[in-house]
């Protein structure tokens, strides 16, 4: 079988899933967003991701103390709900910048 026949679609849709919870987090340590502008940060950066998905990440994240949400009056349309990271969620998220650090170091080293 050759690199041609290998599809890297799959490995690559799983690596983006596996990261996908820091990115988050990354983003709501910089500012307050809700779904719709954090769906668009992710596509930006060329993680694509459909509010099917990430609706469930939110609610895990906020089940878990590391995010919060409040609603905010929308001047388009109904109320946004607007999350924000919990203190408890920066400091996870500083455990993960250290975990990536290290992960990019290990990963350095062996290529």
């Amino acid at each position: 079988m050759t690199v041609e026949t290998i599809s890297t679609d799959n490995v690559k849709a799983q690596m983006r899933k596996g990261i996908l919870e820091y990115c988050i987090l990354l983003i709501l340590a910089r500012n307050d967003a809700y779904a719709t502008v954090i769906i668009n940060e992710l596509k930006a950066a060329q993680m694509i991701v459909v509010e099917g998905t990430l609706y469930p990440l939110l609610m895990r994240q906020k089940n878990q103390g590391l995010l919060s949400y409040r609603w905010e009056e929308s001047p388009q349309g109904p109320p946004r709900k607007y999350y924000m990271i919990t203190d408890k969620g920066r400091q996870f998220l500083k455990e993960l910048d250290a975990s990536w650090e290290e992960l990019v170091i290990t990963i350095k080293s062996i290529r």
